[in-house]
């Protein structure tokens, strides 16, 4: 078995087509990480609409309502 290429340098060369393959390359690495990221966020996200909803879900089994602001009442001279 003889390797496709003699050196290092003719392996990045790649035959003369090196912009084109490495590109092609780079942009599919790009792209899978950018999926991954993109699915590890909106996960994290999803989570925790989850663990919200669950929250408001108990808290009207209980009974208790959030705390809302008030609005003091203004002091008139």
């Amino acid at each position: 078995m003889t390797p496709a290429f003699s050196s290092w340098q003719a392996f990045l060369a790649m035959g003369g087509y090196a912009f084109y393959v490495w590109l092609a390359v780079v942009a599919t690495l790009l792209s899978l990480v950018l999926l991954v990221a993109q699915t590890l966020v909106a996960r994290r996200q999803m989570l925790r609409a989850i663990r919200r909803q669950q929250a408001r879900a108990e808290r009207r089994r209980q009974g208790v309502s959030r705390p809302t602001a008030t609005i003091p009442p203004e002091k008139h001279p």
